[in-house]
């Protein structure tokens, strides 16, 4: 099992805790990627990285890898246990502007009067990346970053290890102007993060009838997650980034019409990410 997923928050937008939405949770976009042999990357910073952070001691350096700077997938770095704690050794890393540095975007959100205290203010030592435009690697994990179908820079990680692959793709809009049936798969935004991956994790936001009134938002309808999915040659689709207005029952729904639509795409039907959820690769 040479990559393991623990999801710690899988909501779009914003935090939405209540009773609709326990099973399925309320916090904004983290997944905890391991190896068996220690390796750990982080995936966005959402409200689920404090409690991820709150249980995490660990030696070495921790990397956080961001898709893209919109609030809800770094709104719980302010939060994050080991940003606070001296000796800490982080790396974030998330996609180029060509106006500001990655250290001066982040910075926004730790200023007053959004934060109380400034970036500087960290006792963690933190050294920021702008993903390259090659396979890198981190914790003997290979990963890969290219630009998605999404409002401002955005990225969707690709990350490899011993011929197993995941794929994630939180905040896409693929067929943004144009049917994916009409693209070859080179022109299709995200096609060559989600190739032939084990499993991915993808954007599906809304229901295909919400998604007429929502064009260029930047979010895919459980039609356009699954049409994705099969046009990547992907094993395992694994639905995320729930709409903060979609209750547990409404995710349920989605999953039933993802499931319709997967028609024996592969023998394992599509899920829809909950925090607490585990997903191990073979």
């Amino acid at each position: 099992m040479p990559l393991h997923a623990r999801i710690w928050g899988c909501r779009g937008s914003l935090p939405t805790p209540g009773e609709g939405t326990v099973r399925y949770g309320g916090n904004t976009p983290c997944v905890e990627i391991t190896t068996p042999e220690g390796g750990l990357l982080i995936l966005d910073a959402g409200t689920g990285i404090k409690r991820l952070g709150a249980g995490l001691e660990r030696e070495g350096p921790l990397h956080v890898l961001l898709t893209h700077l919109h609030l809800d997938h770094v709104e719980g770095l302010r939060f994050f246990a080991p940003f606070w704690r001296p000796g800490v050794e982080l790396h974030i890393w998330g996609p180029a502007s060509p106006l500001h540095s990655l250290e001066e975007r982040i910075a926004r959100a730790f200023s007053p009067p959004l934060f109380p205290l400034e970036l500087a203010d960290t006792p963690a030592s933190v050294t920021f990346h702008d993903v390259p435009h090659h396979t890198w690697e981190i914790e003997g994990i290979g990963v890969d970053a290219q630009p998605v179908s999404h409002p401002g820079p955005t990225v969707g990680y690709r990350l490899s290890v011993n011929g197993s692959s995941l794929a994630y793709i939180p905040d896409h809009e693929p067929v943004l102007g144009v049917e994916m049936a009409s693209l070859e798969p080179e022109w299709i935004s995200g096609h060559a993060i989600a190739a032939d991956v084990d499993l991915l994790l993808h954007d599906c936001q809304f229901s295909e009838s919400e998604y007429s009134s929502r064009v260029g938002w930047g979010h895919s309808s459980v039609a356009h997650a699954v049409e994705f999915a099969q046009r990547s040659d992907v094993r395992r689709l694994v639905l995320f980034h729930h709409d903060p207005d979609r209750t547990d029952a409404g995710v349920d729904g989605l999953v039933e019409r993802a499931r319709e639509l997967w028609d024996g795409t592969s023998p394992v039907q599509p899920v829809a990410a909950c925090e607490g959820m585990t997903l191990e690769l073979p």
